[in-house]
């Protein structure tokens, strides 16, 4: 099933980037739509149910979308999903998409961990310092823990740079009784 998520995921980054619609936008939407229809059980099995007709799911999301003031692109999309019986799909869709985009347009998710909060211009200095370390435009997500110490702990993907405190210790650990 993930090969199916991401074609479909890959082919709506196609449409955004070949009608040169707004991507962040674009995502958004996307977004509040999938997140609304995680939220309702009824929605999903609506949706899902072969009881119901195309036509029927199709005018279900027209009022859903006229409600919440979402693009055109958008509907269609989510109404291929539904025409498709692709909906169960939708999260790993949506999350397929937003990572589609963001490779696009060169953007890499940090995860910061710092034992105190920082300051607007230290945020601004190490983001800048990481986009220069990747090569990518960075959408930094902080967090605290006290227990690092000092410093900080960065995650871009898989990928862990430690330099707190607590890391060098650990550090330091392992080498003295590796001696």
């Amino acid at each position: 099933m993930a090969g199916i998520s991401n074609r479909y995921g890959r082919a709506f980054a196609d449409v955004v980037f070949d009608k040169r619609l707004e991507a962040a936008k674009i995502r958004q939407e996307l977004r509040s739509l999938a997140d609304t229809v995680e939220q309702s059980q009824e929605l999903r099995r609506a949706w899902e149910t072969p009881a119901l007709s195309g036509d029927e799911k199709r005018r279900l999301l027209d009022a859903i979308v006229a409600r919440a003031g979402i693009s055109k692109p958008v509907r269609n999309f989510v109404a291929v999903l539904i025409d498709h019986e692709r909906i169960p799909l939708l999260p790993q869709t949506v999350r397929q998409f937003e990572q589609e985009l963001d490779r696009r347009l060169n953007i890499a998710d940090v995860e910061i961990t710092s034992a105190r909060e920082l300051g607007p211009e230290e945020k601004r200095l190490l983001e800048r310092q990481i986009t220069e370390m990747v090569g990518k435009t960075v959408r930094a997500r902080y967090e605290h823990d006290q227990s690092i110490m000092g410093g900080a702990v960065i995650k871009i993907g898989s990928t862990i740079y430690d330099g707190s405190i607590l890391g060098q210790l650990n550090k330091l650990r392992e080498q003295l009784s590796a001696s």
